[in-house]
């Protein structure tokens, strides 16, 4: 990378050294709009999921062909993250945001209309507005911490938000809806949407890391900025885990309410007891994760943790295929969310404390794979299971978290070469820092 990087680089070696960490409490006042606005931009999607049998009767369609919509989301936001990615880090994160939340209010008053035509552009445009919005959310909140510990906890926080958000968001939906039905959810996201941009863009002020890469010369072009992320020591490889995380609890999930009903006989109303559980062992365990991993003196290491994270999933997701005691099942419902939740606050730490300057950029690839970690998991998962039932999707998803593994272990032994000094000797900063072969 530049010399303008490696100067940018010495200075965050010297704020990690002494680096305070904040509260939680004192990172949520201030990051308070960011927050909020992470957990809107999941809205139009659970208020699409929820009410898919009204929306496809209001647009004349049938709910299986509504429902193959949320598809094409799925595609734009891969399409869209990959191509703007060298862009988030080239202008303010926050006037990024805030345009990713003016698609989302556009897209939200479209399909609030129930037009089938406008229904098909509202899912093209959730998914390529979340595809700037949710990266930009992330690397903002890290970048009003500068560029150590505080910052990958700020980032954490965002992801610990989504998923708290994606937990309760069904039934918060649902009583205003009430009152005013899916359209008026819809307009309302419009609504806060618009707000939030408007806040986003007035709070809007120079963060310690846009400070380190104007001091560190011209920027990268737009080829460069790819070439100059995969130079960063173990970015590739959590890219990834992250990837292959996604597919493997994305693809489990997909087939979790499937899976319970043939072997336990549980019905809707008691599966979703079953999906509040998995969604609160994650939310938890991602909050807990990012809170241990970002401590002033973290008792393990991000990378061992990573490792740990991707043992448990493994273990947890081929044990669940294969057992047929309900409190087993149950118990490994919730050490498998649990798991992953550890696997993505790690793999976020990683990316922001590694690739300073560059984490716009990180985050939305990340973002992309994640997109296609879903589709691929899904698929993988449902080949498994016609081909060998739910022995052959354990093998699928036991299969995917073991190249993960290998990942992980790639990342721990360079994380291992920056630990160890020529003489030896241990470097206790190296690890939360980024640095290119």
């Amino acid at each position: 990378m530049s010399n303008g990087a490696g100067t940018s680089q010495m200075k965050r070696d010297d704020q990690d050294t002494g680096e305070q960490l904040p509260g939680d409490l004192n990172m949520t006042r201030t990051l308070w709009p960011i927050l909020l606005a992470s957990a809107v931009g999941l809205l139009p999607f659970t208020i699409f999921s929820t009410y898919l049998v009204p929306i496809a009767g209001e647009s004349g369609s049938s709910v299986a062909a509504m429902g193959g919509l949320r598809g094409l989301g799925g595609l734009a936001a891969l399409l869209v993250g990959t191509a703007l990615a060298p862009l988030i880090d080239r202008v303010p994160k926050e006037w990024a945001a805030a345009g990713g939340l003016g698609v989302l209010a556009v897209s939200a008053a479209l399909g609030a209309s129930g037009e089938y035509v406008l229904l098909v552009a509202f899912c093209l445009l959730v998914g390529a507005g979340t595809a700037v919005l949710n990266p930009a959310l992330t690397a903002a909140a890290a970048d009003r911490f500068g560029s150590g510990k505080a910052a990958s906890r700020a980032a954490t926080l965002v992801t610990a938000t989504q998923s708290m958000t994606a937990m309760l968001a069904a039934p918060v939906i649902a009583l205003p809806a009430l009152f005013w039905g899916w359209e008026g959810d819809l307009l309302a996201v419009t609504a806060v949407s618009l707000l939030l941009a408007a806040i986003l863009v007035s709070r809007r002020g120079r963060s310690v890391v846009e400070e380190e890469a104007a001091d560190g010369g011209e920027k990268l072009s737009y080829f460069a900025s790819f070439k100059a992320l995969a130079a960063v020591r173990g970015a590739v490889p959590l890219l990834l885990i992250s990837l292959l995380r996604t597919a493997v609890f994305m693809g489990y999930l997909a087939y979790l309410a499937a899976y319970y009903d043939s072997r336990f006989q549980l019905d809707p109303g008691l599966f979703s007891f079953v999906w509040t559980l998995s969604g609160a062992s994650f939310f938890v365990s991602n909050l807990l994760t990012g809170r241990l991993t970002n401590s002033a003196q973290p008792r393990v290491r991000t990378e061992h943790l990573l490792i740990l994270g991707l043992v448990a999933a493994m273990a947890s997701v081929v044990g669940f295929y294969f057992t047929h005691w309900l409190p087993l099942a149950l118990v490994l419902t919730s050490l498998h969310a649990a798991s992953h939740a550890v696997v993505a606050a790690c793999a976020v730490s990683l990316l922001v404390r590694r690739c300073g300057a560059l984490r716009g950029s990180a985050l939305s690839i990340n973002a992309a794979g994640m997109s296609l970690g879903v589709f691929v998991g899904a698929s993988l998962g449902g080949a498994g299971l016609g081909l060998a039932g739910y022995p052959g999707i354990a093998l699928v998803f036991g299969a995917l978290t073991a190249v993960a593994l290998g990942a992980a272990f790639l990342v721990s032994r360079l994380s291992g070469d920056e630990l160890t000094g020529q003489d030896g000797t241990e470097n206790p900063d190296s690890s939360d820092t980024s640095t290119t072969p």
